[in-house]
Order: C-alpha cells, then structure tokens, then sequence
C-alpha cells in the first residue's frame, strides 16, 4: 500500500510499505482522509524532538474500520470513525488526575508511531471514534484540530459575555475562532500580519481584525474595552517575544492561553501577571474533547469544511508540502484523499 514516509529531515516520498496487520487491541482503519497540520511541517524540517526516523506522519484523519485486533468490543467493521492521536499510560500523575493529554508516557499518533498518512494504519480502539450519519468523513478528518481550540478555550475558562483576543490567523487561531463561536462567544478580534490570513478570519466570523505590522494592537484594545483590557486571550502565533505585550492587554482576571513549543524565552513581567492576578495557562493536544467536536459537528454549530482551502490526492502530497513552505498564505487547511 501507499503511504507518505518522511526518513529525514526534508527527506520524504511517497512509498510502498506492507499492509499492517490489526494488532491487539487496535483497529485497522482504512484511511479515508487526513490533514496537513502544522506539526508535521515541524517533523518534515526537523524541528519535533519527539519524533524518530523514519516516520509516517498524520495525526488528523478519518476512515472506516477494516479489521479488529484481538479483544476489541464496543467497535465494528465498517464503522466509520475519526481518531484521537493522545495515547496514554493510564497510571501516570496526570492520567490520575485527569489530564491523559499531557501524561508522562505520551505517545502521539503520527509523531511517535505511524500515523494517518497511508492507505491502512492500525490505532488502539479507544482512540477510534463513531461517527454520526450527519458527519462525512472529510469534516471528521478536522475534528483533531478543533480538539486543539476547545481545549484551549476550557482552560482559559470563558464566562458569557467574555471578549476574545486570538493571536495568529494561521489554521489554530481559525479553528479557535470558530470554536469560540460555536461555544457563544461573541466579541472575537483577531490579529496576524498577513493580510489574506485576516480576510479569512473575518470570513469566519471575526468581530474585527487587525494587521500587527500597521496597526497598534494595545491601543485599538484599550479603545475597544475603555481601557480594560481583553478578559480571554489565545496566542496562536506562539512567538515568544509577544508575550509581554499580551500581559499588557489582558484585562484584571484575565485568561491567557499559550499553544507555542517555541524553546526561546519569553519576557514575563511579575508586575503585570500580579496586579491583575492574571492566570497564565499552557494547553498542549486534547484532552478527551473529541465527543464533543464531533456533537459540536453533527448539531451544525461547526462547519469544519469552512476551513479547508485545498484538497488533493496523496501523490500531490509533496506539492502540497510546497506550496505549505513557500507560499502559506495561499492555504488554510490542506485536506489528503486517501481512499475516500
């Protein structure tokens, strides 16, 4: 069967490999599609220290069930699903107190094992969700990215009536935003330096838009709120040297939730994150957020599909890793047709 192997860093093709076979306690899933995700343009230049080589990457996808390893229950072939890529010990610190997605054992679909960028790739069962009717598996290959917003936004805790500053229009901060619409949110203002990055954004719904390179960011907030500040705030452009410019914006109480792996330093000023009593959070994957993106799907209160700007067969892949490289303001998210 085909799939898509990165071996090095900028070293990838697409390639034969055997079929695997369901092992115990996974799923063989037929991969129907999956989506280029910013985290495996990081493993293609050999930025993710977690990875190791060579390696089949793919962390958002969706298929139907093609066979069942030994013990499985509770699945079918045939079924159609969409796949968690948070695997955990179960035993671990987090995994006791709830927080599986940042358990001391993590493995992640696609980073630490094979992923979704293949014809048939095994994964545990418990990662496997069924899907609705209402819900094609080209919508449900996006559920991952969205898991990526809602948890983001649970750790930062809205309340009704909250306004919402994102940081970066790049696919993250979209799928926040349109997360953020979806869970009532309604004031949302997004920034970005590029320009085609924040005709999307308003075309999803942004309440108001701004070019970081030309617009001053702190004072159009301090207009906006009347010199409150911002309660919720999502850095999606994950640069570090922005971060004393977010605690500057944050509103007294305020939520700041960061997504960046950025190993720089960051300037964190005591003065501002106490005198506001701000809280600071990190929100790393999903946790477990996958039933209720896809509810969030099925009820029509999602519109995943909204966000894809290219779709194209897995052969063009390499193209696509181009075109990602060289020209990111042409895309949004880049959907792979496998074997739909």
């Amino acid at each position: 069967m085909q799939a898509f192997q990165v071996s090095a860093p900028l070293d990838y093709t697409i390639t034969e490999i055997e079929t695997p076979q369901a092992a115990p306690g996974e799923v063989l899933v037929r991969v129907a599609y999956a989506g280029i995700c910013g985290s495996d343009m990081h493993i293609i230049h050999g930025e993710n220290a977690f990875v190791r080589f060579p390696r089949i990457t793919g962390h958002e996808f969706a298929g139907t069930v093609e066979a069942l390893g030994e013990g499985v229950e509770g699945l079918s072939i045939g079924d159609r699903v969409c796949i968690d890529p948070v695997i955990n010990c179960g035993e671990c610190y987090p995994c006791r107190i709830g927080r599986p997605n940042v358990c001391t054992a993590l493995e992640v679909i696609g980073v630490h094992r094979n992923g979704g960028f293949e014809e048939q790739v095994n994964v545990p069962a418990a990662n496997a969700h069924r899907l609705p009717d209402n819900v094609g598996l080209d919508a449900a290959a996006l559920v991952e990215p969205y898991t990526i917003a809602a948890n983001v936004l649970d750790r930062m805790q809205p309340v009704a009536g909250d306004r919402l500053l994102i940081f970066g229009a790049g696919v993250i901060g979209l799928t926040i935003l349109q997360m953020a619409r979806a869970l009532g949110l309604e004031d949302i203002t997004v920034t970005d330096v590029i320009d085609e990055r924040l005709a999307t954004a308003r075309e999803l719904g942004a309440s108001r838009t701004f070019n970081g390179r030309q617009d001053d960011i702190e004072a159009a907030m301090q207009e906006l709120t009347g010199g409150e500040g911002i309660p919720l705030i999502a850095d999606a452009a994950c640069v570090p040297a922005l971060l004393p410019q977010i605690l500057r914006i944050a509103s007294p109480a305020g939520r700041v939730g960061l997504l960046g792996f950025n190993p720089n330093p960051s300037d964190l000023v005591q003065l501002e994150v106490i005198k506001k009593e701000l809280t600071l959070v990190g929100s790393r994957l999903n946790n477990r957020k996958f039933p209720e993106v896809i509810d969030l799907m099925a009820s029509g209160r999602l519109d995943a599909l909204a966000l894809v700007s290219h779709r194209l067969p897995l052969a063009e892949m390499p193209g696509a890793i181009d075109m990602l490289d060289h020209h990111p303001e042409r895309a949004r998210k880049v959907l792979i047709d496998i074997g739909a």
